[in-house]
């Protein structure tokens, strides 16, 4: 017959022993199970930071490298006056930014307004000037420019006192913050027409979404050193408050009259000038070029005539 086990009192005391032992070990599963998932969570906390940064810089370094189509280049050859004048690195660079921005930022035409190659090359390229030779995050916080065929109409209130009085703005342009920035493709071809007046709304409106970087929209956009900000508030402050005061219409002021209209309004104004005139720039407000070459790590001046 098959042996029998009996509960004897030796065998109970054993029994209890080990159900002691498997209640602390359960005990200490538990704990460790905790202690699992918190590591298992801190885990995925560092993925989802670390890894879409890692993947989105690999994936602009090989867009970045992709070739330029040919027909982009003749684009920027008939349309970016600057890129026929700047140097064959700064060229090839500029092409590279252009891939990434093409394919990180949507066009959509409005008022029945096709977007074309045309539209699209000529648009970033004017935009990427403004990211050249530095650490950038391809203008972060908004994916969208809408582009009309024309200047456009925007509906406003404007206040005196108690009074309000609504009607319609024109406008070539404008940056909404953390949205989108609209373009009115007329304005633009007009500033490639002719840049001896220093207009670019492409740049203007894409050096507000600079200004935006940090938070404010003040005419402060995030520089590369903190001890940059002192010297920088300075220079544009003198600036600001000289070339004002000594009447933003005289024929040989540098900057537009609406330069001085706001501080961020001066910031872009100044962008503009810093790329389409930087000769005169240099020569008449020589520390306000030299803030604005620092910033944006070129030196137009050097290019070529201007």
């Amino acid at each position: 017959m098959p042996a029998q086990y009996t509960h004897t009192a030796r065998t109970q005391a054993a029994l209890g022993s080990y159900t002691l032992c498997l209640i602390d070990f359960q005990e200490v599963a538990g704990i460790s199970y905790a202690v699992f998932w918190f590591l298992l969570l801190i885990l995925a906390l560092i993925l989802f930071f670390a890894v879409p940064p890692r993947l989105r810089r690999s994936r602009r370094a090989r867009l970045f490298a992709e070739p330029f189509p040919q027909s982009y280049v003749e684009i920027l050859e008939r349309n970016v006056p600057l890129y026929r004048n700047m140097p064959p690195e700064l060229q090839r660079q500029l092409r590279g930014r252009i891939n990434v921005f093409l394919n990180e930022k949507s066009f959509v035409g409005c008022g029945g307004f096709e977007i074309t190659d045309e539209v699209k090359v000529t648009i970033a390229a004017h935009a990427c000037f403004l990211i050249l030779n530095r650490d950038t995050n391809y203008f972060p916080g908004f994916s969208t420019v809408l582009v009309y065929p024309d200047t456009y109409l925007v509906d406003e209130v404007v206040y005196d006192g108690e009074v309000a009085t609504e009607g319609q703005d024109a406008r070539s342009g404008e940056s909404w913050h953390l949205g989108p920035v609209i373009l009115s493709w007329q304005d633009v071809q007009e500033s490639l027409a002719d840049n001896s007046y220093g207009y670019n709304v492409v740049m203007h409106e894409f050096a507000h979404k600079l200004d935006e970087e940090n938070g404010d929209v003040d005419g402060v956009p995030a520089l590369a050193e903190n001890s940059h900000y002192r010297e920088w508030s300075d220079v544009l402050a003198r600036a600001y408050g000289a070339a004002g005061d000594a009447g933003a219409s005289c024929e040989n002021q540098v900057l537009d009259e609406y330069a001085y209209t706001a501080p961020e309004e001066f910031f872009a104004v100044a962008t503009e000038t810093f790329f389409e005139k930087p000769s005169r720039m240099k020569e008449q407000l020589p520390e306000l070029y030299g803030q604005l070459s620092r910033f944006y790590c070129v030196d137009p001046a050097a290019w070529g005539s201007s």
